[in-house]
């Protein structure tokens, strides 16, 4: 079996000098920000678009070339605006590690001030031409929220002893290990509920792919008016 075939002599050189300095010690903390940026981008894209794919093409009406549209559009912006911010917080992380109090060291805070940084840049601004918050920023801020709310709840009961914040009364073992095993099926049902009053009483305040899903499933069932609408089709 043949080797493929090598690269011109001139573009050898090329890479290999790109090699060097993408490999060099010495620029890889400035090199991490271009290849943050790449992965939001990479990441944004795989995720967004079957996702988009499937939503638009089984839930919203139009012509072929409007759906295809606006699975795109929505993947670019996933794509665009994880690579953007990535981009921002690993540059404000960069600056803040070699020009903050204690050169070359991390502080405390970098994480936090960096993703507070990026969080308003990329997701916290309304668009210039229409004055709204994206869907799609939407989507992905509440995603990050609900992780983060769990995250602090564990460490909300988690004994400072194993790494936890130690919260007083709900942090001792015998209240923790209770909570641990209670929260959830609690947490489950009355976001449950909550869902669905608001769906039935305040529909129009909820994320619009959450409406529409919700629409499909608990609205449009009260309707048919045959077997083929019943079990094969919706409408």
């Amino acid at each position: 079996m043949s080797s493929s075939p090598s690269l011109p002599p001139a573009l050898e050189s090329l890479r290999a000098a790109i090699e060097r300095v993408i490999l060099d010690p010495a620029y890889h903390d400035i090199l991490a920000v271009v290849k943050g940026a790449r992965n939001g981008a990479v990441y944004g894209a795989k995720v967004r678009f079957p996702h988009a794919l499937v939503m638009v093409f089984l839930f919203r009406s139009g012509a072929f070339r409007e759906k295809l549209s606006l699975v795109l559009r929505a993947t670019r912006t996933h794509a665009r605006n994880l690579a953007r911010f990535a981009f921002i917080y690993k540059l404000a992380c960069y600056v803040l590690k070699w020009y903050g109090a204690t050169p070359g060291k991390e502080g405390p805070y970098d994480t936090f001030l960096a993703g507070l940084l990026g969080g308003y840049l990329v997701f916290g601004r309304r668009s210039r031409r229409s004055g709204k918050i994206s869907s799609v920023n939407q989507q992905i801020v509440i995603y990050v929220f609900a992780r983060v709310v769990l995250a602090l709840a564990r460490l909300a009961v988690k004994p400072a002893s194993e790494g936890g914040s130690g919260l007083p009364l709900v942090s001792r073992e015998n209240v923790s290990g209770a909570i641990s095993r209670y929260a959830w099926p609690v947490f489950a049902s009355t976001s449950w509920a909550a869902v669905m009053y608001l769906f039935r009483h305040h529909p129009e305040e909820l994320q619009p792919s959450l409406r529409s899903s919700m629409t499909y499933i608990y609205q449009q069932s009260d309707h048919w008016d045959s077997l083929r609408n019943f079990v094969w089709h919706n409408k």
